[in-house]
């Protein structure tokens, strides 16, 4: 797992418009704010989104931008985007490379059947690409607003 003071693992990926984001040029002059949610448009990961969206503007005075990251592929983010008006930017991590490097994924088991899926993480990263905070297995309930306060307290 990693944790406060690690070297954010770098990564390139599609965004909801299908534009390659690279995470150096994320935090190069900014907080990150990097959430990784299970799946688009399900009942805990869209009151998640929704938080964030509602507390953009507090995010962007604290200095920070915002992103989620799901194996979900480009159109399903850009569908999530449009149908709740999301702010954050959504990458897709279809492979989920990106996932293992932050070590989000977990075996899980729903209806009897194992899987892997993402375990709800999030991770503040200072501009320069060091994380400040590292948090595993969040709840989504409330969640924008705690991060909120780490942020405003860098």
């Amino acid at each position: 797992m990693l944790q406060t003071g690690d070297t954010a693992p770098e990564f390139s990926l599609p965004d909801a418009d299908m534009d390659v984001v690279d995470s150096t040029k994320l935090w190069a002059n900014r907080h990150l704010v990097l959430c990784f949610y299970p799946k688009d448009d399900t009942p805990g990961c869209t009151m998640e989104a929704l938080e964030f969206t509602d507390l953009h503007p507090e995010f962007e005075a604290a200095g920070a931008d915002l992103a989620g990251i799901s194996r979900d592929n480009c159109a399903s983010h850009g569908a999530f985007r449009d149908k709740y008006g999301l702010t954050l930017l959504l990458l897709a991590d279809t492979e989920g490379e990106v996932c293992a490097a932050y070590d989000v994924l977990r075996e899980k088991v729903v209806n009897g059947v194992s899987r892997v899926g993402i375990q709800r993480s999030t991770f503040i990263i200072e501009q320069g690409g060091r994380i400040r905070h590292a948090l595993y297995d969040v709840k989504p309930k409330g969640h924008a607003q705690r991060i909120l306060e780490l942020v405003q307290s860098l």
